[in-house]
This record gives structure tokens, sequence and C-alpha cells, in this order.
């Protein structure tokens, strides 16, 4: 039989001599760690364990997840709308990448980003959702220890796992800037208020992506702006990451009592499976937390979704087009004026530059940040209009906005008939930094 992240080819079946089923097409195309590109199916039983794997996990971590099977280990569940968790990426030695549909295979503090990910594909892009499941627990011989060098600390003096013993532990791996995690944050958030006094302790690790992410300042305003109530520890040398052997943004690994990990979910989704976890190992029976996620936080919408997360700086960026912004095709972007690409973001040189997205969405959302010598004033046009009802939380109707701080931004949602259209972002002032487009 051949090696599972071998199989990647659209339509191709595992072997039947292994007792396995084929993966029949679902209409989304997913590219491989391997440039092949692959249709995920519904469901592959491997060894006896069915795996519910939809179009999000990505042809690489199905494979993960059936060796993991295989060689009786746990499967990994993914779930998530349209970049349901982000992967580490880049060959090169640099930081980590974005939440991205499946994880990397190598360590991201070695390895970086990666450009061979599953999380940017050209193909049907309508939903990423995708499950795995779980087959049994796994222990993490030390992971809670990692915790006991950690010397940033958020909301709490340093926990160690001798403190730790004897609670039931969420880990949360998180990025500040990721439109992934902030739609996860309102549940994380409820089941640390609701069972904090119960013995569960949620430990977020935040682990960075862009260069502004590493800044302790930054992380500090986003918990307070954010409302992270519960404990952070700072994860900038991806110690903690590693010793989880963690792959994805978001992640929640759940850890019972004895330090073994109980439960394991990347990316958005599954809030109401992962509570029952919670509340089985706390030996609590009652309805799961209400939640209501707007905002920022709104689940992204599958029915209306056509368009890829889009990186702008050189390392992964992907459909930029010469075009001016009212003739690019969809899901092809571009810059107008003095703009300096790097690796990780374009950077405005000069005043009035814009940068344009041909987009099908509900939600247009763009991660910036301002420079140095202060913010940076912007308009937002949709179609060549102002955006009126349908602007993003930091926009108001006319198109005015400003960015003060890096962060995501949100720019567009539309309140009525999703459609193709072309944002248009012109900055009055230089040095802005634009990272990533993301949608929902």
């Amino acid at each position: 039989m051949a090696e599972l992240d071998e199989i990647c080819e659209p339509n191709v079946a595992f072997d039947r001599e292994e007792g396995t089923t084929g993966i029949s097409a679902a209409g989304i195309a997913i590219r491989d760690p391997f440039g092949a590109r692959a249709h995920l199916g519904d469901t592959v039983v491997f060894g006896g364990v069915r795996v519910v794997a939809g179009p999000s996990p990505g042809c690489a971590a199905v494979a993960r997840s059936l060796r993991k099977l295989r060689d009786g280990g746990v499967g990994e569940r993914l779930d998530g709308g349209t970049q349901a968790a982000r992967r580490p990426g880049d060959a090169r030695a640099r930081t980590p990448a974005r939440c991205a549909n499946v994880a990397a295979d190598r360590d991201p503090a070695r390895h970086g980003r990666e450009e061979t990910d599953d999380r940017r594909d050209g193909g049907d892009l309508r939903s990423r959702r995708g499950r795995v499941a779980m087959a049994s627990t796994r222990s993490i011989p030390s992971a809670l220890a990692a915790l006991d060098a950690a010397p940033v600390w958020l909301n709490s003096e340093p926990l160690t796992a001798a403190a730790l013993r004897g609670h039931v532990v969420a880990v949360d791996f998180w990025t500040y800037s990721c439109v992934n995690w902030l739609r996860t944050l309102p549940y994380v958030r409820a089941w640390s208020e609701r069972y904090r006094d119960r013995g569960l302790v949620v430990v977020g690790v935040h682990a960075p992506e862009f260069g502004f992410e590493h800044d302790l300042d930054n992380v500090r305003r986003a918990v307070r702006e954010l409302g992270v109530g519960y404990p952070v520890v700072i994860d900038n040398d991806f110690a903690i990451w590693r010793s989880f052997d963690n792959r994805y943004w978001p992640a929640l690994y759940v850890v019972d009592g004895d330090g073994q990990v109980r439960f394991e979910h990347f990316g958005e989704g599954a809030y109401e499976e992962t509570e029952r976890v919670l509340q089985a190992l706390l030996g609590v029976d009652e309805e799961t937390v209400g939640v209501g996620a707007d905002g920022l936080a709104a689940a992204a919408d599958p029915r209306t979704l056509r368009s890829p997360e889009t990186y702008v700086g050189n390392a992964r960026a992907e459909r930029r087009s010469d075009a001016a912004a009212g003739r690019l095709a969809l899901n092809h972007w571009s810059l107008a004026r003095a703009w300096a690409v790097g690796e990780e973001a374009a950077v405005l040189a000069a005043p009035t530059g814009s940068i344009a997205f041909r987009f099908e969405a509900r939600d247009l959302n763009l991660v910036l940040a301002p420079p140095a010598a202060g913010p940076v004033r912007f308009t937002v046009r949709i179609d060549g209009w102002p955006p009126g009802q349908d602007h993003g939380v930091d926009v108001d109707a006319s198109g005015a906005g400003t960015v003060a701080e890096p962060r995501m931004h949100q720019l567009v949602r539309q309140r009525e008939t999703v459609a193709p259209r072309t944002f248009e972002m012109t900055f009055q002032d230089p040095g802005v930094h634009a990272y990533v487009f993301t949608f929902g």
C-alpha cells in the first residue's frame, strides 16, 4: 500500500486489501503538500474506524489521522468555517503562519511559514468544513510541564504542571489577529466563566504569527480589548507548542487531572461536543452554555463564501493582478501607487495608495498595522460606492476609518444579498502594513 501522504490525487481510492474505503469526490479541491489536487470525500473507514473527512481537513491531514488510527493513537478532529484552523508554513526559518485548514508537518519554530499549505487552495471555496473523529485518549508526557519554564504570563501568576494537577485544563493555542480564533473566543471565555469554580482552568497559549504579535504590549492590549480574562502564557519561542506537538491555530487540548490529553479539537466548531467533554471530566451534567457570537466573532456563512484567505506578502502571495480595481477577476487583488512588498506584508511608501480585491463573501477582513509615526486614515469603496449598511465594524457607512493598532480589521459585512463585489481601500497617509485578507 502506498504511503498515506502519497495518495492525494483526484478520486483515488485507498488499497481495499487494507480494509479501507475510497475517498469519494466531494467537489472541494484541496492542494496537498506535494502539489497534487485532491477531492476529499465524506467518510473514510480505516481499520474499522469511521473517519468523517469532508472538505476541510485536506489530504495530508486525513492521512496523518489515518496513520494515527492505524498505529493505535487518536484521530484529529477538525472543524471550521472558511479557514477552519491555520497551519504554520514557509520552509524558511521564520515565524509560523496563520491558522489554516491543515497543519504543517514540520516544527514552526524551525521552519516558519511554508508555501505548500492547504488553506489557500484555488479550488471550490464554498465551504471547507470537515471532521476527523476521535478514537481514544492519548497521553502527552510532560505536555503541561512546558508551562513551568514559561516566564511571561498575563491575568495570572505563573502556573505549573504540579499546581494544575487534579484540575481539568483546557489549553487553547491562539494568535490574536487570527479570525478563526476570534470566532472561538466567546465559547472558550464562556467555559472558563462557568466552570472555573468547579475545577476547570483555561490556559491561552499565545503563539504569534506576524512580527507585531511578538510584541508583549500588543498582546496585552488584545487581551484587554477582547475580554480574555483567563490565564494567558506567552509562547514566542513555541516551546509549549512543541511540547504538544501542535500544528494548528486555533487548537484546543483538554487535559485531565492526571495530565492525559483526553480530547483535542482543531479550528472552529464542535462547541457542544467540546463542552460535553469538559462536563464529563468535571463531573457536571447540565445544559451547555448559550453563546451569542456576533461582530468579529460571527461564524462564517458557508452558503455564500467563495473567496479564500489571501496573503499579501511575497512569501505566500497569490492571485495578485496588475489590473485596475474595476477589472479584477474574482479572488484576484491588486495594489495601486507606491507599495514596497516584503515577505510578510506590503508597506505603503506614499500617500493615496490603494489595495483592491474582487471577492464573494459576507465579510471581508484585512490584517493591518500602522507605522511607528501613528494612525493611518483610509476610505473604503464597494463597487465604487461608500459601503452604507454593508460597512464592517472598523469602518463607518461613509467608508471612513483609521488604522490605529496592529490587528485584524473587519471592513465589509454584507447585510442582504451576497454577490461578487469589488473592494477598494485607499489610504490617505503612508506607512500602513497590509498582511492578509480573510473572509466569512
